[in-house]
């Protein structure tokens, strides 16, 4: 569950003393090259071979939410394949069953990335903290403006594969504050017969029995992964979960801002949570900080919901029977393609992507609710499936057959969400009382209001509210995709924020918002966080529609700011909400 505000912003974030800061389709693209986007709440990267693994040589990277905190990180891997059946490769060999494996090992060998730019709505903000611009490392996320998009920021990524499949992925980032935790991807595969880097079309024929299929994993998250230990930062303890049984009979629905959560669970979507370590002796549920203030440090839920899926190339309305399979897998389950010149492992791959679990490790239940007794139950997850690297989303769809030039396009988009960081302060701090103090029996208060004596149901059921917050998210995501993207928008962010410190003060100024002149203009907030980054923000500043201060200004001085102490900003820009519409 988050805090939000009714009007819609965009928010520039500036952190001081010290200073830290939270086209042409090219002929070849390397497979190490990446663009990031940092805007809203959720922030990721994107590689140029089509797919993500996070370990970045130190940690794993990717997915930061809520981004305005440091070790926000949520991602490990998205195992990514394709399969095909009774296929002829360029060298005139032919296969039972040839499949593919996204891996960064592979690009230049079965992956051959053509295309990789980040277009943006506005231009990226100047912010000069005492004169030093922080935000000119981040200049190149950006390859061209574009104000007519409908996203704030688009990913174009284009991959031919040795099959002849060209993926074009387009990936949707949105900063209005409703939407600003989830990426939309659309997918368009198409048998192009293009099997490396240049234009020649090397195959001209049809792909038959087309299987695509991912295997997510999160480890939710890297902060909580320094409190569970034992695994968790490549996602070992990871509970996961799915929903969209009934989707057929409510695909044609219409949801609205004010449908009830409970609702929600025909939406076709997977998601997972960071579950207990058998080798903590406490109740590690949310990641709290038993060395520190109990803080919860794993709130977050992450996940994927499928929006949309072609019957055929030659039918593009949504499809209410894919995926063919929605459920879970061991995390390091699946067959290894090693060198792609052997039979049997490609057999093993197309068998899978079928829907038959690797080594029966996976399944289509609701994997959560089949081994999990109560939410209190201290079962490590992945000792069911026994595969140390935990459990992904398992989603396969197909199959498809593509004659030369068609084409299948699929939409996902892929969110996080879970308590805020207000609550996740308050909620660890009193479970911490009870934690150290076995004799404190609360009462502990409970989201809807009752209480409670036990100290783990009043945390847990705390952080089981992320299953509402996920599928809020997912409902959002569906309905911005289904209005063709035509949520409100928020106002343009303003182009310069300065930031001087002086001897009794911190003076803040910044540029008007391209905004000011719409009729639906609000105004500006400043927030700020003292100490240390990962505290919380509190309002220090407002001026416009609705606020103390009516008159519209662009500058503010923080008198309170004492010296000695970090002290970290954000500006808002913000509407009155007059051109809000439900949903």
């Amino acid at each position: 569950m988050r805090l939000t505000m009714n009007q819609m912003k965009t928010k520039i974030l500036c952190y001081i003393l010290p200073v830290l800061f939270v086209g042409v389709v090219s002929a070849q693209v390397p497979g190490s090259e990446k663009r990031y986007i940092r805007i809203g709440e959720l922030q990721s990267h994107f590689s140029a071979y089509g797919s993500e693994r996070a370990w970045n040589n130190v940690y794993y990277e990717g997915l930061r939410w809520p981004a305005d905190y440091p070790y926000s990180d949520n991602a490990v891997i998205k195992r990514f394949w394709l399969a095909v059946e009774n296929f002829t490769d360029s060298n005139g060999r032919f296969w039972d069953h040839y499949g593919i494996y996204f891996a960064r090992d592979y690009v230049g060998q079965a992956l051959f990335p053509v295309k990789l730019k980040q277009y943006s709505k506005y231009r990226i903000p100047d912010v000069y903290v005492d004169g030093y611009n922080v935000m000119s490392p981040y200049v190149s996320d950006v390859d061209s403006i574009d104000a007519t998009l409908a996203a704030d920021r688009v990913v174009d990524n284009i991959v031919n594969t040795s099959m002849g499949l060209t993926i074009r992925r387009r990936v949707l980032a949105f900063g209005q504050q409703y939407h600003d935790n989830y990426f939309i991807k659309e997918f368009t595969y198409t048998n192009t017969g293009n099997t490396d880097y240049d234009a020649e079309q090397e195959l001209n024929a049809p792909l038959t029995g087309l299987y695509i299929s991912w295997g997510t994993r999160y480890s939710v998250s890297r902060d909580g992964s320094m409190r569970i230990g034992d695994g968790q930062s490549w996602g070992k303890h990871m509970w996961v979960t799915k929903r969209g049984e009934t989707y057929k009979q409510h695909y044609q629905e219409q949801l609205t801002e004010a449908t009830p959560i409970s609702d929600l669970d025909w939406l076709r979507c997977g998601f997972g949570w960071a579950g207990q370590s058998e080798r903590n002796s406490y109740d590690n549920i949310g990641g709290p900080d038993v060395e520190g203030n109990g803080r919860l440090a794993a709130p977050q839920h992450a996940g994927v919901v499928i929006l949309h899926v072609d019957k055929s190339p030659a039918d593009s309305s949504d499809d209410p029977d894919q995926p063919l399979v929605l459920g879970w897998q061991g995390g390091d389950s699946y067959p290894k393609l090693g060198d792609m010149v052997a039979n049997t492992p490609m057999d093993q791959l197309y068998r899978m992507l079928t829907g038959i679990p690797y080594q029966g490790r996976g399944g289509t239940d609701r994997y959560d609710e089949t081994y999990l007794g109560s939410i209190t139950e201290k079962i490590d997850p992945y000792t069911i499936h026994n595969d140390g690297g935990g459990t992904n989303i398992w989603v396969s769809y197909g199959p498809f057959d593509l004659a030369p030039g068609e084409s299948i396009t699929i939409v996902e988009a892929e969110g996080v969400s879970g308590l805020n960081r207000q609550l996740c302060e308050e909620i660890g701090q009193r479970w911490k009382a009870g934690f150290d103090d076995p004799n404190d029996t609360g009462p502990f208060e409970l989201p809807d209001g009752s209480t409670t004596d036990k100290r783990n149901i009043f945390k847990n059921t705390w952080v089981y509210t992320g299953h509402d917050s996920i599928m809020q998210t997912f409902s959002r995501a569906k309905r911005n995709f289904d209005s063709g993207y035509q949520i409100p928008q928020p106002p343009a962010p303003p182009e310069l924020f300065e930031i001087q410190s002086g001897g009794d003060r911190i003076s803040l100024s910044w540029a008007p918002s391209e905004s000011e002149g719409e009729s639906n203009f609000g105004g500006y907030k400043i927030f700020r966080a003292v100490g240390k980054a990962d505290t919380t923000y509190e309002e220090i500043f407002a001026c416009g529609t609705g606020t103390a201060n009516p008159t519209i200004v662009h500058e503010y001085d923080d008198k309170s700011a004492i010296r000695g102490f970090s002290y970290y900003y954000y500006l808002t820009a913000f509407t009155d909400g007059s051109k809000n519409t439900q949903g």
